[in-house]
Formats: C-alpha cells, sequence, structure tokens
C-alpha cells in the first residue's frame, strides 16, 4: 500500500530509511532533497514501456501507473519528490514512452511537458513480421526497412529477454491494440511490443513448458502455426493437439501454413506444387517443428499450444465455414475430406475442369 488517499501527507513508504525517533530529529529540507535526489537516479538503459495517463488523473494514480510499469521503484518516495517539484498542479494526460527505472526529472519533465501525444497502432493475431512491418510504416510512419532490421538486431532481441535461438522478433511481437507516442522510432516499437509479450507471458506457463519438455522458442513456433490455422476459435486446443500428437509420434506436421511462409508471401491456396519448395519451415519435407514462428501467436494461441486438447486426433481438415473436421485415423480423414468436397460443391458452382486440386489437409 502506498498511502495514496492520505492528501499531503507523507507516505509510509516515503520515509523508508528516515524513521522518526523522539530523540532524532527528522532530516532538514535540503537533507531531504538530497536523500531523494540519491533515491531518484535512474538508469539509462532500461526497457521503454508505455505508459498511460488518463485525462483528469491524479498524482496518486499517475504514480500508480508509473510504478505498475517499473518506471519508479520508490512509489511513495517518488509521490513526495513530484509533490515538490509542483508534479500535482501541473500533471498532463496522454500516453508516454518511458524508460523502466527511469530518473525521477526525466519522468517529471515529460509530465509537465506533456510530450505524450498518442496514436493508435493494432496488430492482429497471426499477422507476420513483413506485415507488422508494413502497418508500421502505414499508420506509424516508420521506414519498412528500419523496422525489419531493428527487429533482427541480436544485440536488441537479447536486451528484450528474446531467447538466444530466436534469428529475429518474429512471434514475439505481440498482437494487441497499442497507444504510442508520436514519432516513435523501429527500435523502441519493436521494444514495446516484445515487452508487451513478456507482461502477456503467465508465470505458471514456464512450469507447464518444462513438462512438456519444450523451450518457449518452440512452444511460440507451435503457437504460431496454430495461430494460422484456426478461423473458429474453439478449434485451437484440438489443432494443438494433432500438431503435438504428430511430433510424439515423429510424424511431420504438414502444415500448410509454413508452406506459404516458406513462400515468403501468403498463398490464397497450398497447392501440391507448392509442397516441394525447399526450406526448412516446410514441415511437409521436414519433420518436427520449423526454425522459428511463423507469425504473432496471441494470448489465445499461445495457452492453446501450452494446453492442448486431451484427445487422440492426428489429423483436421477445414469445412468452408472454417470450422475444422478432425480424426483420429488415416481413414477417417480421407472421409472427412469427401465430406468437405461435398459441402463446397453445394456452396459454389461447379470448378473448371483441369483445375488443380488443393492438398487434402493431413
Amino acid at each position: 500500500m502506498t498511502g495514496s488517499g492520505e492528501q499531503g501527507a507523507v507516505p509510509a513508504a516515503a520515509n523508508r530509511g528516515i524513521r522518526a525517533h523522539p530523540l532524532v530529529p527528522l532530516p532538514a529540507p535540503r537533507s531531504l532533497w538530497l536523500v531523494l535526489a540519491v533515491i531518484a537516479c535512474g538508469r539509462s538503459d532500461g526497457p521503454r514501456v508505455t505508459v498511460t495517463i488518463p485525462a483528469g488523473a491524479s498524482l496518486d494514480a499517475a504514480v500508480d501507473s508509473l510504478a505498475a510499469n517499473h518506471v519508479i521503484d520508490h512509489p511513495g518516495s517518488f509521490r513526495l519528490y513530484a509533490r515538490l517539484r509542483g508534479l500535482a498542479g501541473s500533471l498532463k494526460s496522454g500516453v508516454y514512452l518511458l524508460q523502466q527505472d527511469e530518473s525521477w526529472s526525466n519522468v517529471v519533465a515529460a509530465l509537465e511537458r506533456g510530450r505524450g501525444v498518442e496514436q493508435r497502432f493494432t496488430v492482429r493475431e497471426g499477422l507476420r513480421l513483413a506485415e507488422v512491418a508494413d502497418l508500421a510504416r502505414g499508420q506509424l510512419k516508420i521506414p519498412r526497412d528500419s523496422f525489419l532490421a531493428a527487429a533482427e538486431d541480436s544485440s536488441l532481441l537479447v536486451s528484450v529477454g528474446l531467447p538466444a535461438d530466436a534469428p529475429s522478433a518474429e512471434g514475439y511481437l505481440f498482437p494487441t491494440t497499442y497507444l504510442l507516442p508520436l514519432g516513435i522510432g523501429a527500435r523502441e516499437l519493436v521494444r514495446v511490443m516484445t515487452h508487451q509479450f513478456t507482461q502477456q507471458w503467465s508465470p505458471e506457463w514456464q512450469a507447464r513448458l518444462d513438462s512438456l519438455h519444450f523451450s518457449r522458442h518452440e512452444l511460440v513456433t507451435l503457437a504460431s502455426i496454430v495461430e494460422a490455422e484456426v478461423r473458429y476459435d474453439p478449434d485451437r486446443p484440438y489443432v494443438s493437439a494433432v500438431y503435438h500428437n504428430r511430433l510424439k509420434r515423429g510424424m511431420r506436421l504438414e502444415a500448410d501454413p509454413t508452406v506459404s511462409y516458406a513462400y515468403g508471401r501468403r498463398l490464397r491456396r497450398v497447392w501440391e506444387k507448392n509442397l516441394a519448395v525447399r526450406s526448412p519451415y516446410n514441415t511437409y519435407l521436414h519433420a518436427g517443428l520449423p526454425p522459428g514462428p511463423i507469425g504473432q501467436p496471441g494470448r489465445a494461441g499461445l495457452a492453446a499450444a501450452l494446453y492442448p486438447a486431451d484427445v487422440p486426433f492426428l489429423y483436421f481438415v477445414a469445412q468452408p465455414d472454417g470450422k475444422h473436421i478432425f480424426s483420429a485415423t488415416y481413414a477417417e480423414h480421407l472421409a472427412a475430406i469427401q465430406r468437405v468436397k461435398q459441402l463446397q460443391r453445394a456452396a459454389r458452382a461447379p470448378q473448371r475442369s483441369g483445375r488443380e486440386h488443393p492438398t487434402p489437409h493431413r
């Protein structure tokens, strides 16, 4: 508790280390400034995060937001420092890009100037790195090449805590709607999005990874494939189960989205001729998981990859409405494919004779 409800009182956290005693006077104002100045010194290399200060927010509410995002580590002392600096009467609302453990003087200066002019940036589940780069160029005026370079900068990836085997930020640019400051740069956007991924990762998921004998990078890779396959949300844990079951049996995943990713562009449909593309991402040719994620999974995709349904399915095929039919045997799968073909014929005019047929899925 920070004691935010006591207007004008010095919060208990602010007196940590300067406890009152009947025989020891409290520090004089100059000494108090010295104590606060020492605490207020921050680092310059912390990751950047976005902090929203709503219109009409009180200083106490602003301090709570700063503390929740780890911009400040001593909210009670910072509240006292901010009041002495007069921030209570000059606080500006907005969305701010601040460093974790930033110096208090920089934080106060930012909130006084109101440099946080916001813009929205929405990334939906399943988008690929190149597609996120296109969005950043269109919505944020960030050069595409600059964003891709930042997302593939190994030193930046290490600094934001990505796994050592991640060749890029693919899979870790968390899909959601962001409120960002105007003029945000490529590297800072990558930091913000990967930090959001870290924030979404539940602590209990690590124990689950250990029980699955997966690394985090492998899990995100599998989640990205599940995300790319599913159009009907309830199917996620069942699609995940198919891939988990195949991995356990040493079967190839044969996931069409990995073939499309190998081409470097989205294929409207994957045909038999596409299955021969030479790439480590082609799971029709290579057993096991591909080298890395093929898009940005959301929280539901990550959870499905971590907690697959307890079912024996090894195959699935998509119906025209996007829902899947799941099968445990190949014979059942072939029958499901025939049912889907019947539904397709009923839903549209017959295809031209001689037209290629798409792959009968898994």
